[in-house]
């Protein structure tokens, strides 16, 4: 069985908490079957970093893109994001979208432009976006509609049957973390039980984020294993059936 963790932050996973260093908290995660992982860029500043992972280490794959929440940093153009995304170590762009829970909508139309030069770099690159919103679903989607975004996840994914429904009719992807195993998050479950099994896949968004068992600890990618053993549980099947569909759903999207 091969799970992948499709977006995580390996930069900035607490390596103390699992051995010490980045191989042991690949062999911890090998352990729960957790073989591939998607290490997730948020700044330009730190792009060397993730990508070097990459670069190191074959079941790595990275992104390259400028976080929406990310104000004290470089803000790219659309060609500078095509220069980066060349090497073939990078499969992504983002992560990238809209984020009203930390800047006002009325105040944020610098997070749109920087996302349509994203937008624009995935679909001239072919590389899939990564897509983050909060409170911003509408927007999300009404630009992801007008750019012709023609690839794309939503990551970390929190909204509506709704919102699904809309980035499902686009012909994107949706990505579920942790946040599935929380005791409050039923109507997140409710959603996930509808999702198409060819547009599922799973994460961890670590360190954030740390799903049941192990709520209250350090998070790492290992931990997909229990995204993918909750989202079995809810759709009435196999933690290796999820972990077949969602693998062969990365691979499509990523690879094809």
């Amino acid at each position: 069985m091969e799970i992948i963790d499709s977006h995580c932050h390996i930069d900035r996973v607490d390596l103390d908490a699992f051995g010490g260093s980045i191989e042991s908290m690949l062999k911890h995660a090998s352990e729960l079957s957790v073989k591939k992982f998607l290490c997730v860029c948020i700044d330009l500043e730190h792009f060397d970093q993730v990508h070097d992972l990459a670069l190191a280490h074959s079941n790595i794959y990275s992104s390259v893109g400028v976080h929406p929440t990310e104000t004290n940093c470089k803000d790219p153009t659309t060609e500078e994001l095509l220069e980066y995304a060349t090497s073939d170590r990078i499969i992504a762009i983002g992560e990238t979208g809209l984020d009203y829970f930390h800047v006002k909508e009325d105040q944020a139309g610098w997070q749109r432009d920087r996302f349509r030069r994203h937008i624009k770099a995935s679909n001239i690159s072919g590389k899939p976006l990564i897509i983050h919103t909060r409170e911003a679903k509408s927007d999300t989607i009404k630009i992801l509609s007008e750019e012709k975004a023609e690839s794309a996840v939503m990551h970390c994914f929190s909204e509506d049957w709704e919102t699904a429904k809309a980035a499902l009719d686009l012909g994107y992807y949706i990505s579920f973390s942790g946040i599935l195993t929380f005791k409050s998050a039923q109507s997140l479950r409710d959603v996930a039980k509808k999702i198409p099994a060819e547009r599922l896949l799973v994460e961890t968004d670590s360190p954030y984020l740390t799903p049941v068992p192990n709520r209250g600890r350090p998070n790492s990618p290992a931990y997909t294993y229990y995204v993918a053993e909750k989202l079995a549980e809810i759709r009435n099947t196999s933690i290796s059936e999820i972990a077949k569909v969602t693998t062969d759903n990365f691979n499509r999207l990523f690879f094809s």
